[in-house]
């Protein structure tokens, strides 16, 4: 093998750490030495000098998204859980409400509430709603096991294990943000250092304890790229700074709606954007400037267009990622969902999403096998009481501390941006039949507007065949 036969290999984790990685990969953009050699002549030391110099010193921090570590936080509430995976350049993997069952008492006392003359009524509420939602388990348990007999010869453990996401999803409407759950966490060390800040700086003390003690366990593999991770002013001081500065806006000329129409409505999407999108298409594949490129697809008709959108999209298989240039087409969505649902949503990084504070304001859902099971008027004694308790701390702790006992179904409104080719993935996922109801809903309403909207290229965009959101909506929810 000569200097220039290819090479293609792995530097391991297990032989090197993190730091040093990152330091052998940087080096190549100055020195000819191959990946092995550079990071055989390698110390902890040698790699720290070199992350201080060129990293923290010259702000070369692209350096450190090649240090990857890999975090397991433990017992945390679903509401710190909230802030850790806000960060977009991560990987996580969390308890899921839908698959696992949750014991009384598994459920966080905030630093803020313990002591505090709110406190009874926080416990009382967590243990109300917990108490509830095992009998829940029960109730609606029975019912599934109505719907869905034991199959010939099945196991008993078979038989829970087919039937166990349909009535634990529904129960899991009570389950406060309190509760305990489990993350973990794939994420590079410049990143990591971001989201230490946003951790640091959080108004709850469970969210910034569990930044110190993600810091101190990243030190121990990363001791000089995540070190200067400090709480940040700028992001601490935001919102009551924007809270201050709203005091004296108000509005004329209109009435706003509180809750969009529906579960989603589209509030945004530019009409030329289809052609933006075919003209880039004409830059990569027929080599037209992109001025001249959109002024011919400007020109084309409606029939050259939608050979131009089949050439692009009707080929797609059902797993195949479409082109980039789908990232010209852009949404701008505001829905009303209820918190289990945004659970899920959350983790669609790539879209841009603003969430309204976790609250009782709106309401909650009220799925239709709680009704049919006979557990409706536990369910909303429960939800009601969680609402008092809310209002409750929110009065003597202020509304952050007051989330941790909103419950899974209660409706929170987000504005959610993302691009067409983001709404491929989104729709297609989120639209099929394992999905939860209320996802499904929404994916299946922002696609039914994404077609309206751009009928050229949207209307390639694919969901679960024969399945409308207003029947789902009618089966699941009362």
């Amino acid at each position: 093998m000569n200097e220039f036969s290819r090479r293609v290999y792995l530097l391991r984790a297990r032989e090197l750490s993190p730091e040093i990685i990152a330091v052998a990969f940087a080096k190549t953009s100055r020195s000819p030495e191959p990946f092995d050699q550079t990071a055989a002549e390698l110390s902890e030391s040698k790699s720290a000098q070199f992350h201080e110099k060129w990293v923290v010193g010259y702000g070369h921090s692209s350096v450190a998204e090649h240090a990857v570590l890999h975090i397991a936080v433990e017992n945390v509430s679903r509401l710190a859980i909230e802030c850790i995976e806000s960060n977009r350049l991560a990987s996580f993997t969390e308890k899921s409400t839908r698959y696992q069952k949750w014991s009384s008492g598994a459920f966080v006392i905030p630093p803020e509430v313990a002591g505090s003359a709110s406190e009874k009524a926080y416990r009382d509420s967590c243990e109300r709603l917990l108490a509830a939602y095992q009998c829940a388990l029960e109730a609606v348990g029975e019912l599934a096991r109505k719907r869905f007999p034991r199959l010939p010869d099945e196991s008993d453990a078979r038989w829970e294990g087919r039937i166990r996401s349909q009535y634990v999803d529904v129960c899991r409407y009570l389950l406060p943000a309190a509760v305990l759950a489990n993350v973990g966490i794939t994420i590079n060390a410049r990143a990591l250092e971001h989201a230490l800040r946003k951790m640091l700086s959080h108004p709850l003390r469970e969210v910034r304890a569990i930044g110190a003690e993600i810091k101190r366990a990243a030190l121990v593999e990363v001791p000089t790229l995540v070190k200067y991770a400090e709480e940040n002013p700028y992001l601490r001081d935001r919102p009551e700074r924007f809270r201050t500065a709203s005091g004296g806006l108000t509005f004329s000329g209109g009435n706003p709606e509180k809750t969009p129409r529906g579960w989603i409505k589209l509030v945004q999407a530019d009409p030329d954007s289809e052609n933006l999108a075919l003209a880039a298409a004409g830059v990569r594949f027929c080599g037209w400037g992109f001025e001249e490129s959109l002024l011919r697809i400007r020109g084309a008709s409606v029939e050259q267009k939608k050979r131009l959108a089949g050439a692009l999209l009707g080929s797609l298989e059902d797993h195949d990622i479409p082109l980039r240039e789908l990232e010209y087409v852009n949404y701008l969505f505001e829905s009303v969902m209820d918190q289990g649902a945004y659970f899920e949503v959350k983790r669609h990084r790539m879209s841009s999403q603003t969430p309204g504070p976790l609250a009782c304001a709106l309401g909650y859902l009220t799925p239709r096998w709680i009704e049919e099971s006979g557990f409706r008027a536990e369910y909303d004694a429960a939800m009601q009481q969680a609402a008092a308790a809310y209002h409750t701390v929110f009065g003597e702790l202020g509304p952050e501390t007051a989330a941790y006992l909103v419950p899974n179904g209660y409706l929170r409104r987000l504005v959610m941006g993302f691009n067409l080719r983001e709404a491929f993935h989104f729709c297609r996922l989120r639209s099929s039949e394992g999905a939860h109801a209320a996802v499904r809903v929404l994916a299946l309403q922002a696609a039914e507007q994404i077609r309206s909207a751009h009928p050229l290229l949207g209307g390639h965009l694919k969901t679960e065949e024969g399945c409308d959101w207003k029947e789902l909506e009618k089966d699941f929810f009362i």
